[in-house]
């Protein structure tokens, strides 16, 4: 299922985190604070994000900075 989470462009929070260099408690800390990619909740809880919602955060950042 993994390959095909990747195939769609869609990222889990772990992978997220690693390409952010921040922990969980970071990602979900900035996801309280409305400061997270946009994310998608699956109907098992889980949350994924969307590769162009992780770019556009990032080009977002990078205007602010």
């Amino acid at each position: 299922m993994a390959t095909h989470t990747r195939t769609r462009g869609m990222l889990t929070v772990p992978q997220v985190c690693d390409e952010l260099g921040i922990s969980r408690s970071t990602f979900y800390d900035w996801r309280l604070k409305r400061r997270a990619p946009r994310c998608i909740k699956l109907p098992n809880g889980e949350l994924r994000v969307r590769r162009g919602d992780l770019d556009i955060f990032l080009n977002d950042c990078e205007d602010a900075a």
